[in-house]
């Protein structure tokens, strides 16, 4: 360290040799410019990025006007750090604390220095409840026991969440005599380096002003995002180091005064650089936002919706058929919510990975047309940094421009460098991805305030809102309390929604926004409806003629279910087999397109194999046969995704639109259920529940391709066709194979719906409400046999119990809702006992275990490819290579991984990647010279790679 002028730590004057980032820079950085550079970084996003409307809300709330506001809450956002002036966080770097220890005022328990399970972050809230105290915040005069409804404690709690997760509440009695319940605050000389620190601080911003009101959960979680955001931004070591002191430096007022100027400039170029400006929504008519003219649904919407909306949030629940377009009503929608709700993004959110992918071109060109402003868009899951479409691309310096963080010029839909940060995509101003990064959100586990803060002030649209089971739909249920609570907008849309969970949805964002009885919620199908996140108010729901009004002709085979058969064997007469050759049979003769839609994995796999036998022709053809399901490498499954959206997608031109298609068929899981624009003339399913099934039939005669453009067999294109193989399973609902798919009483009634239709016909829209709400009504079973009527109500008690069962679940893990904070924020943190990250991450649906295939060649070498001409990185891993391994990692079932078996290392170098730490490395043997399938024993199993994709016998 330089030989400074020592200041006497139990003075005011700050000791400028207290450290606060060292790694990566020259020399470490004093505590102070650290926290100054943050309270800049956050007066730029206060001004920037926040809304009028919020700034307004957090004013109010704390008592204060917009001037003392602005300063009061760059004061707090600069003390964040201020837990970091104790003696375990200085002992992190010997040299920098060798200059302290031992010195007089600076003394701390025995062993202090060494406490590993004290964090800064628990300093900065134990500090400050003490220090805010002093300066004049209000304490709570209503409890001798408890400070959760004290100001000075809330900011001290809210401060010490920047880590992510919200520290217990303290208690006066603990507070009185801190250092003894946490040593590592260190006596009072650190103490009072702390109070200079904060002094300094507050002076530089002029934040004299003293709030008089806690705020509430939503707001606090607003304030806490922009403090985590800011410190982030303010922590980049390249910002840094330009402003390190010089050797001579010793924070002086007027030094901290010339710093502070430094830094303010510094700070709008930081907050720019990481595009972090607000989306304009302007005021564009339909026909400008979208090449096309407004069908029924959507001039409706374009009619009225303008007219219902006031000035705030709100939240439109959009029910519609497939291929109604529901995706520009809902950009629309978000148009009209966002300009008069002032929202600063929006977040489309959808049920997988592979319609994540799917929108993300769709909302980056709505964007480029529609929106104004800041355009930078992200793309969320677990694998979207392996998305062609999505590839990261080098921003050169000063590409954005200078100037205002949200000039005109800042209008690139690619997200940058920062943006595509861990933790971080949310917080751009436009976003496509899956629903759990959205979910996460209300789950206790880090950094969840900054998921809701990712939120705020945009709004969040929701695809496919009938897809979830209980466990989701509890959350998704409390996601939209908090959004209704932040008064954000939001955009529900659905093919199939049951009037029940259509009210329940609404009502929780109305609850948020402070209205707690109940409203009369019945959705028209195909129509929307709005309701009001000021007044509560639900408008009349309105009904949309549909332009693709068509007449579903529904066939029920009863099967024999022999999937398991020899694809070389005789069909049997009444089995699934010879049913699937016998509705395909004219498809392989006079063309067309088919999709064989299966209930689990394995039966795609083999249903596959058994087409192949059946139409040999079809599978020698390029394109005759394709499989698609969830358990191929990464890169595979993409790639055969891709080829299925251009195969079997919306005709691009009309010369597409009269050509008829040849022979092809497409065996595949529920992954094609939702959001793929994929059409077909022939739609043939495993029995699923009504609203799956119908969601499968949406598929078949999709888009408009007239006589030419389709089969003699399937000329009539307003008469699509659905066939349904039921499977005839002695003393079960379902085949075995299935599990828990799907609910066996589900299962049963739908089946029974099946077969009593009139005329073995569904009119769409006109039928579709009616159907969902019936067959999961109480009285489906009155009138029916005796005998099935107690198989019914008896696998009914089942399900109402199974679903008790997640809700119960999803209670526990879930965080409370705004209104239940009470002031402690630790509720938004904490969890109950046996909780833990990993049972919130498989009940979400991540329990699959991850595989890495690598091929042993004939020449001794490993690769991650059968051909064996992509070797397996070794050494020091860089993002390309880690994308290279990602690319080739298959999720499969985690029973698969759990069986005792000898587990293959990773190399040491992996285990610096968090995305590789749970890889479970499979190494594969050819089973034979030139054969294309691959396998290898894990435990009592063999798991076997072909061009079927993973499975295991």
């Amino acid at each position: 360290m330089v030989n400074r002028e020592r200041p006497d730590p139990s003075g005011s004057v700050v000791d400028c040799r207290l450290w606060g980032k060292g790694k990566g820079l020259s020399r470490p950085y004093p505590v102070v410019c650290h926290l100054l550079d943050t309270a800049a970084v956050f007066l730029v996003l206060w001004d920037e990025l926040v809304g009028a409307r919020m700034r307004q809300r957090v004013g109010e709330a704390l008592g204060l006007g917009a001037g003392d506001t602005r300063a009061v809450l760059s004061f707090w956002a600069g003390l964040h750090d201020l837990g970091k002036i104790t003696p375990p966080f200085q002992a992190q770097v010997p040299e920098a604390f060798g200059a302290v220890k031992g010195e007089p005022g600076y003394e701390f328990a025995p062993g202090a220095d060494r406490l590993r399970a004290f964090r800064h972050e628990m300093g900065t809230h134990w500090a400050l409840a003490q220090l805010f105290a002093e300066i004049g915040y209000p304490g709570d005069e209503s409890s001798s026991r408890s400070l959760r409804r004290a100001v000075s404690h809330q900011v001290a709690q809210l401060l010490g969440g920047h880590h992510g997760r919200y520290g217990q509440a303290i208690t006066p009695k603990r507070l009185a005599v801190a250092s003894a319940y946490q040593e590592g605050l260190g006596e009072e000389g650190w103490a009072e380096q702390r109070r200079a620190h904060l002094l300094e601080v507050r002076r530089i911003t002029g934040a004299d002003a003293v709030p008089r009101h806690c705020l509430s959960a939503e707001l606090a979680v607003v304030v806490t995002g922009l403090v985590v955001v800011a410190d982030w931004l303010a922590s980049q070591t390249e910002a840094i180091e330009p402003m390190i002191p010089g050797a001579d430096w010793r924070g002086t007022p007027g030094e901290l005064d010339t710093h502070w100027q430094l830094t303010a400039k510094a700070a709008i170029g930081r907050v720019r650089d990481a595009q972090l400006g607000r989306t304009r929504f302007a005021g564009r008519t339909f026909r400008e936002m979208f090449p096309f003219e407004p069908n029924a649904l959507q001039a409706d919407l374009v009619e009225v919706l303008p007219g219902l909306v006031g000035q705030g949030g709100g939240l439109v629940l959009v029910t519609a058929p497939t291929g109604d377009g529901k995706t520009e009503a809902a950009l629309y929608a978000a148009t009209v919510l966002g300009r008069a709700a002032d929202a600063r993004g929006l977040y489309f959110a959808l049920p997988t990975m592979a319609t994540a992918n799917a929108m993300y071109p769709r909302v980056a060109e709505f964007a480029g047309r529609a929106l104004g402003g800041e355009r930078a868009l992200t793309l969320l899951h677990s694998m979207a940094w392996l998305n062609p479409a999505y590839a990261e691309r080098d921003h050169a310096d000063g590409e954005a421009g200078g100037g205002d963080v949200s000039a005109e010029h800042v209008t690139a839909t690619e997200a940058g460098t920062w943006l595509r940060g861990p933790k971080r995509g949310l917080l751009a101003p436009l976003g496509t991805g899956t629903i759990d990064q959205a979910l996460t959100g209300v789950l206790p586990v880090t950094y969840n305030m900054l998921r809701l803060y990712g939120l705020a002030e945009k709004v969040f649209v929701v695809d496919e809102a009938h897809a979830y089971g209980p466990w989701m739909h509890k959350l998704l249920t409390r996601l939209l309390e908090w959004l209704g609570a932040l008064q954000a907008p939001v955009v529900l849309l659905s093919a199939t929604l049951t009037g029940r969970t259509a009210g329940s949805l609404v009502d929780a964002y109305r609850r948020g926004a402070g209205f707690s009885e109940p409203s009369t919620v019945e959705p028209t199908y195909p129509g929307w409806l709005y309701a009001d996140a000021a007044t509560g108010q639900v408008s009349a729901p309105r009904a949309a003629r549909s332009e693709r009004a068509r007449t579903l002709e529904v066939t029920v085979r009863q099967v024999a279910w022999d999937t398991d058969d020899d694809p070389q064997s005789r069909p049997r007469p009444a089995g699934r087999r010879q049913a699937l050759r016998d509705v395909l049979q004219p498809l392989s003769l006079q063309g067309g397109t088919a999709l064989v839609c299966c209930t689990t994995v394995a039966e795609a796999q083999q249903t596959y194999r058994d087409l192949c036998a059946a139409f040999p022709d079809l599978a020698a053809a390029e394109s005759g046969l394709r499989l698609l399901h969830s358990r191929y490498p990464a890169a595979t499954r993409q790639q055969i995704t891709e080829a299925c959206e251009q195969a079997f997608g919306k005709p691009s031109s009309s010369e597409d639109v009269a050509r008829p298609r040849a022979a092809s068929i497409l065996v595949a899981t529920q992954v094609v259920e939702q959001s793929l624009d994929l059409d077909f003339d022939l739609v043939i399913s495993d029995l699923a529940p009504l609203a799956q099934l119908l969601q499968r039939a949406g598929r078949g005669r999709r888009h408009r391709r007239g006589v030419r453009g389709r089969p003699a067999w399937a000329a009539a294109e307003d008469r699509p066709s659905l066939i349904v193989l039921e499977p005839v399973v002695e003393g079960r609902a379902a085949p075995r194979s299935w599990g828990a798919v799907y609910d066996a009483g589900l299962l049963r009634r739908t089946a029974h719906l099946l077969r009593t239709l009139p005329d073995n016909r569904v009119a769409v829209p006109g039928d579709v409400q009616h159907l969902v709400d019936h067959v999961y009504a109480e009285d489906f079973v009155d009138g029916l046999d005796a005998a099935v009527r107690r198989e019914i109500q008896g696998l009914d008690a089942d399900r109402r119990a199974e679903e008790m069962a997640e809700e119960h679940l999803a209670a526990m893990v879930e965080v409370c809702s705004p209104a239940d904070v009470a002031g402690d924020l630790n509720r938004l943190s904490r969890r109950e006992n046996g909780i833990t990250e990993e049972l919130i991450t498989t009940r979400l649906g991540a329990d699959s275990g991850r595989v890495l295939c690598l091929y042993a060649q004939q020449d001794g070498t490993v690769t991650l490819d059968p051909s064996g001409e992509v070797p397996v990185p070794r050494g020091r891993l860089g993002r390309r290579e880690v994308a290279l391994l990602m690319a080739h990692v298959a999720p499969v079932p985690g029973k698969w991984l759990r069986d005792g078996a000898e587990a293959v290392s990773t190399p040491s170098s992996w285990s610096r990647q968090p995305m590789l730490g749970d890889l479970v490395l499979l190494p594969m043997e050819r089973e034979a010279p030139e054969a294309d399938r691959w396998s290898c024993r894990r435990g009592s199993r063999t798991i076997a790679i072909s061009a079927v994709g993973l499975e295991a016998m």
